[in-house]
């Protein structure tokens, strides 16, 4: 037999072809195309030079710089444990003698207490082993464990914790361990670089970077004293208590929260570009040391934003600063004259923006301080001194929220007068004046801003100490009507637009 230029003769027996056949039909199903290859040539990348100029080099020096502070740091950060012991109920299943028949006494004899570990970051910042991490980490803890960069293991106790700004220092013992320099988180600014190390989802010491998204950050109520820095840098769960850090190769803050998209393993929450660090200002490591415990300042105001109702309603020029709904009597705020109203614009001569932020002035202010507060009060400027105290260790930094007013006037409400009764069951102080909401008409448009036992102090600022008074003030009441109302032991200003929503 002839063979055309290029063939190969090949013998094919009748099974190998129907062999063939039957694995190209199975292909097919599967949606897998086969192309056969006659030949194949050597693959070779190609070569040639990179490239150059003066500003590749200057993009190699920018590496080079970000490589000095990545060895500087990545000694200094280390790998947390934790272990905590859950005691689980047992199910009344499991003694029933009905069940115990069917599945022996076996299943009665199941362990009650589980173990539960999580994985974390720390940063060394004193040699002789002290170490910072998140509170939220390491709270209820039963064990902690400490891995160096070097893989060395270390059992850590607990130093101290301070729940408020969900900061914690932990010991191990050890001597002459590598540090990480501690910065001035004050200095930042919108736009700077910064780097994020941590253990994320258990992938040992990672580093990345981004840059300064935001400042003064408060989100959702990830913690009572919150002015965070925002960032790009990619945080993961695994990072929490990792280090923050500058171009100087400084810790400019603890890493602890992200906004997410629920994507990681297992559910977790996984990185969306927003992340959240503590800034390093704020971590009072000195007092953690000595006493377990932070200290904070207190002026004795219970405070709420500013909307753009209540700003019109207070002749406030825009929406910053915090609006006083409530005063303690006798604290820092009342000794020093301010008044519910008042709307608080700067703190000892920084600008407020807003009510989380004034909460972070004042906390990290230490109690005994002198400081000056600028106000607006009916519109017009004002400044009042005071000297914070301590804040009282079993104090919440939150009332109950209140959501605002949509629309409609003040009607369907029902209201009492305050009785010797009623003021012993709603636990009310002798000092409290108003009316006793008894009942909201569900098709009033007060009927979601208030409740059957809140207390009406006032209406568009004119004092309310009885059913007559109310209905008067509620009659003359046009337009926007602002209330002042006690909902459980906090005093807060709602503003109810007319019917009409105007």
């Amino acid at each position: 037999m002839r063979h055309s230029e290029g063939e190969v003769p090949v013998k094919r027996s009748r099974s190998a072809l129907i062999l063939k056949l039957a694995v190209l039909a199975g292909l097919a199903v599967l949606g897998i195309s086969y192309v056969p290859q006659r030949s194949s040539k050597p693959v070779a990348f190609a070569a040639g030079p990179g490239l150059d100029g003066p500003d590749i080099e200057l993009l190699e020096k920018q590496n080079k710089a970000f490589e000095r502070i990545i060895q500087s740091i990545t000694p200094g950060i280390v790998y947390i444990r934790t272990e905590q012991v859950i005691r689980a109920d047992q199910s009344p299943l499991f003694v029933d003698p009905l069940f115990r028949q069917f599945f022996g006494d076996g299943f009665s004899q199941l362990p009650r207490e589980q173990k539960q570990h999580a994985l974390g970051t720390g940063v060394i910042f004193d040699s002789n082993g002290y170490i910072i991490t998140n509170n939220h980490f390491i709270d209820h803890a039963t064990a902690v464990e400490i891995m160096l960069n070097d893989k060395k293991m270390f059992k850590a106790k607990v130093v101290g914790t301070d729940p408020d700004t969900d900061i914690a220092v932990v010991k191990i013992d050890a001597k002459n361990l590598p540090t990480v320099s501690v910065g001035d988180s004050s200095t930042l600014h919108v736009g700077d670089t910064v780097k994020a190390f941590g253990n994320p989802f258990g992938l040992n010491f990672t580093v990345t970077r981004g840059t300064v998204s935001a400042l003064g950050r408060s989100q959702g109520r990830i913690e009572a004293v919150q002015d965070f820095i925002q960032t790009d840098a990619a945080i993961n769960p695994g990072n929490s208590g990792g280090a923050l850090v500058d171009i100087r190769g400084q810790m400019v803050g603890i890493n602890t929260a992200i906004l997410s998209g629920n994507s990681g393993p297992g559910g977790e929450g996984g990185f969306i570009g927003i992340g959240f660090a503590i800034p390093i200002n704020m971590a009072t490591v000195e007092s953690l040391i000595k006493t377990g415990k932070v200290t904070r300042g207190y002026l004795g105001v219970s405070i709420g934003t500013v909307t753009p109702e209540l700003a019109q309603q207070f002749k406030v020029p825009d929406t910053s600063g915090a609006l006083v709904e409530d005063v303690s009597k006798g604290g820092p705020a009342d000794k020093a004259g301010l008044k519910a109203g008042d709307v608080i614009r700067k703190f000892d001569g920084r600008t407020v923006n807003g009510s989380d932020e004034l909460l972070a002035m004042v906390a990290n202010t230490n109690p005994g301080s002198p400081v000056t507060l600028d106000i607006l009060r009916n519109g017009q400027p004002q400044a009042v001194h005071a000297t914070l105290e301590q804040r009282p260790a079993e104090l919440a930094y939150t009332a109950a929220a209140r959501k605002a007013p949509a629309e409609g006037p003040l009607r369907g409400l029902a209201v009492q007068n305050i009785t010797p009764v009623i003021r012993k069951q709603l636990e009310l102080p002798p000092d409290v004046h108003g009316v006793v909401v008894s009942n909201v008409d569900p098709g009033s448009p007060a009927a979601q801003y208030l409740e059957p036992g809140d207390v009406i102090l006032s209406i568009n600022q004119q004092p309310v100490n009885s059913v007559s008074e109310f209905n008067k003030l509620a009659t003359e009441a046009k337009g926007q009507t602002l209330l002042r109302v006690l909902h459980q032991g906090s005093a807060a200003f709602v503003v109810i637009p007319d019917e009409h929503g105007e």
